[in-house]
């Protein structure tokens, strides 16, 4: 068993943080107060942990001149962008504010003879297991609703962002969430999987890879614990011929190059219809041209490292495969381009989905363009990939987005936009993506279970 994580900072390669794991008996021990905690939680009314969640929310936002530098040393982001509050507090308030719509009673009749109705009850124990790329917006995914609907929670972050889960931990607490209703654990992988194994918890969420996800459901194979599982992504994009090609660029670009390329939504594959290609990677091209690849905590710096050395190697050999088989690579190799966590950004065209760089999710700054002759040739290639997270369609006709929405293998449709997770829509995804959902009501139904209710009159 390892003894403790350890943080590299890709800034330099420094520790930036190490802390000790649990023992199985130590961890099993944090999961039997979080269940002894649960029922007196979910007793209080809802109004008074939607408050005090969204007291720990503000928390946290009290902390953000803290928070910016530490993503940066932890995981590469530029200060520039001043890190996930926004989008924190976004995700956090809708779920506050659907909460007692969504959690509501279902009335189904109440007569002179029957009253019958289904409740919306909490699991339990709730496990949340959080990546490190945008490691505050996709915890508080499942933390709000999850204790908003009266779990207990305990968090397990990723090592890459060690400190998250204490700062949460801290403001959840300050705000007057008790300590065994929300608890931050660091643990090992076997430790992580004999809990499971052992029913622990009640329900189960992991955002991760695909292969972590295969873990996960082995552990918990013959349990009967809920999952709800986010995995790999290779997003596409379609720029059809009526576009609004400035728009178009601006928007994929950014979607496949912001925060390095490591985003679970981020764009990994774009088709253009062919009259649009030649003016669609020029213009990309000059974008991409004018990143400042650097020191994240450089205020000029529009483009930091990569989270992890071993991250950049496999985007990196994932680029030189693709060049050595016919792809074009656009862009020159920036000065600050060190061959390890710092990763010049690429745009590859001459490309085909026998390319891993097509076909396996790169979660860097690479993305490939192909040109397409139709709707038909851009949904066959969309569809072909293991994964289906979000797909961008880019048209002035919504009733053609909305047919090829239909016809695409995903989760979610953008039309116009992309990168974007609307708290008011199910975060969701299909194949190798995952199961499950993510915020909007649907959120609240995969955090609680149903209980139905089928009451008898005495009648005189």
């Amino acid at each position: 068993m390892e003894q403790h994580l350890t943080c590299v900072s890709p800034i330099d390669g420094s520790i930036f943080a190490q802390r000790d794991v649990l023992t199985v008996t130590a961890a099993t021990e944090v999961a039997d107060k979080a269940r002894a905690a649960q029922s007196a939680w979910a007793a209080r009314p809802l109004q008074e942990r939607i408050d005090l969640v969204m007291a720990g929310v503000a928390a946290v936002g009290a902390m953000n001149d803290e928070i910016v530098p530490e993503l940066a040393h932890m995981m590469g982001r530029p200060i520039r962008y001043g890190g996930e509050f926004g989008g924190f507090n976004e995700r956090a308030s809708h779920m506050a504010e659907i909460a007692q719509d969504a959690l509501a009673d279902i009335e189904v009749s109440d007569d002179a003879t029957f009253k019958r109705y289904i409740k919306r009850v909490p699991h339990g124990v709730v496990f949340v297991v959080a990546p490190w790329n945008y490691p505050y917006m996709t915890a508080i995914n499942t933390v709000a609703p999850a204790l908003i609907a009266g779990n207990t929670v305990v968090l397990k972050h990723a090592t890459q962002t060690l400190l998250v889960g204490e700062r949460l931990a801290k403001a959840f607490h300050d705000a007057g969430i008790p300590s065994d209703v929300f608890q931050n654990v660091f643990l090992d992988h076997d430790t992580t999987a004999q809990l499971i194994a052992n029913r622990a918890f009640d329900f189960v969420n992991f955002t991760g890879s695909v292969g972590g996800g295969k873990a996960m459901e082995k552990a918990a194979a013959g349990t009967f614990t809920g999952l709800g599982l986010e995995l790999g992504g290779k997003d596409p994009g379609y720029v059809m011929e009526d576009a609004d090609l400035d728009a178009a660029v601006d928007t994929l670009i950014d979607g496949a190059m912001f925060n390095a390329g490591q985003c679970c939504c981020g764009i990994e594959r774009i088709y253009v219809h062919e009259s649009l290609f030649d003016a669609f990677v020029e213009k990309a091209v000059a974008i991409v041209n004018g990143y400042t690849l650097g020191n994240p905590m450089d205020p000029d710096t529009t483009m930091g490292p990569m989270a992890n050395v071993r991250f950049a190697k496999d985007v990196r050999e994932q680029i030189a495969e693709a060049v050595t088989d016919g792809a074009t690579a656009h862009i020159a190799a920036m000065p600050k381009d060190d061959g390890a966590a710092y990763l010049t950004p690429q745009i590859l065209t001459n490309v085909t989905h026998d390319m891993r760089v097509m076909r396996d999710e790169s979660f860097g700054p690479v993305v490939g363009i192909m040109p397409v002759k139709d709707d038909a040739e851009a949904i066959r290639l969309m569809n072909d990939s293991n994964f289906g997270l979000t797909a961008s369609l880019w048209t002035r006709d919504l009733d053609r987005a909305m047919r090829i929405g239909d016809a695409v293998e995903t989760g979610t449709v953008f039309l116009n936009r992309a990168d974007y997770l609307d708290p008011g829509l199910c975060w969701t995804g299909c194949k190798d993506t995952g199961r499950g959902g993510g915020l909007s009501i649907i959120g609240y139904h995969n955090l609680t279970r149903p209980k139905s209710y089928h009451m008898k009159k005495v009648t005189i």
